[in-house]
C-alpha cells in the first residue's frame, strides 16, 4: 500500500529583508509548521531553487516546499519537485497571500484562478492546471495612493502585528486540517469568518 504524501507550497520570497512582509505570508506559515513538528528546513536535494522540510501529519508524508527564485518564477522551483517525485494534482496545497481578502482572514479553496497572483500563476503554469487546492491568507488593500509592490513588501506594522501572527497560526491549522482530513473539512472549519 501507497503511503499518503502531500507536497505543501509556501510563496514568497527568499531573503532576510522580506522575512516579516505579508508578502512572505506562504513563507512564514511553513516555517510555523516545521518550528511545530521539530523540522528543518535544508536546500532540496531534488533541485537547487528550493529548500524543503520533511514532517509527518498523521499518517501523510509531508514535503514543504519553499521556493528561492523570487514569487514570480515559483513555479520554477517547483518544477523538479512536481516532475521527479510525481506529485499530482490532488496531491499538491498552495500557501500564499490574497489582497482581495480582509487584513487576517483565511480562505481555502479547492482551486480556481490566481486571481493576479503571480507566484501562484506561476506553479500553476508548471503543474499545467488550476485545479490546486491552496490556502490564502487575507493582506487587504492598500490605501489610496500606496504603491500595490511597496505595499505587499513592506513589513507589517506592529499595530497589525498580532492580528497577523494569529492569522499565520490558523493558516497552520488550516494546512493541517487539509492534509489530514481533505479540503472540504478545511474550507468548513476556516471559511467562515475568522476561522477556528
Amino acid at each position: 500500500m501507497e503511503t499518503a504524501r502531500a507536497l505543501v507550497i509556501g510563496l514568497g520570497n527568499p531573503g532576510i529583508e522580506y522575512q516579516r512582509t505579508r508578502h512572505n505570508a506562504g513563507f512564514a506559515v511553513l516555517g510555523i509548521l516545521a518550528d511545530r513538528h521539530s523540522a528543518r528546513f535544508r536546500r532540496s536535494v531534488l533541485g537547487p531553487r528550493a529548500e524543503t522540510a520533511h514532517v509527518v501529519l498523521g499518517a501523510v508524508d509531508v514535503l514543504l516546499v519553499r521556493p528561492l527564485t523570487y514569487m514570480n518564477l515559483s513555479g520554477e522551483a517547483v518544477r523538479p519537485l512536481v516532475r521527479k517525485a510525481g506529485y499530482t494534482e490532488q496531491e499538491i496545497l498552495m500557501v500564499y497571500d490574497d489582497m482581495d481578502i480582509p487584513f487576517g482572514r483565511v480562505r481555502v479553496r479547492p482551486g480556481g484562478s490566481p486571481a493576479g497572483h503571480k507566484g501562484a500563476g506561476s506553479v500553476i503554469a508548471v503543474v499545467g492546471t488550476d485545479r490546486l487546492p491552496r490556502i490564502r491568507i487575507g493582506i487587504g488593500r492598500p490605501h489610496d495612493g500606496v504603491d500595490t509592490a511597496d505595499f505587499v513588501l513592506a513589513p507589517v506594522s506592529g499595530r497589525d502585528r498580532p492580528e497577523w501572527d494569529r492569522a499565520l497560526e490558523r493558516a497552520a491549522d488550516a494546512v493541517e486540517v487539509a492534509v489530514l482530513e481533505g479540503v472540504e473539512a478545511a474550507m468548513n472549519r476556516f471559511n467562515g469568518g475568522g476561522g477556528s
